[in-house]
């Protein structure tokens, strides 16, 4: 079986004077190009938190660095911000 993924959340998506609460900015461990980032498109993710848990799917990525967008089914709540997410598939 494969090493589990993990990822942290660094930030919302956010504009001039908008917040995203449901598009988040995940940078994973080890993926620090374009390239590799790239490959995760398509992929899910999840962030754990007791018994409730946040399902996203990555959408793209931001900017040259390896950061990708997730967008996530209901919106993420600040206490996210700097925690894991592990990949899933």
């Amino acid at each position: 079986m494969s090493q589990p993924i993990y990822g942290t959340i660094v930030n919302y998506r956010i504009g001039i004077r908008t917040q995203k609460s449901k598009e988040c900015l995940i940078q994973f461990a080890n993926v620090n190009s374009v390239s590799l980032a790239g490959q995760l498109i398509g992929r899910k993710v999840v962030w754990k938190q007791g018994d409730s848990k946040f399902i996203g799917k990555i959408a793209g990525f931001h900017g040259k660095k390896g950061v990708v967008k997730v967008k996530f089914r209901k919106g993420v709540p600040g206490q996210a911000l700097g925690t894991t997410v592990e990949l899933v598939n």
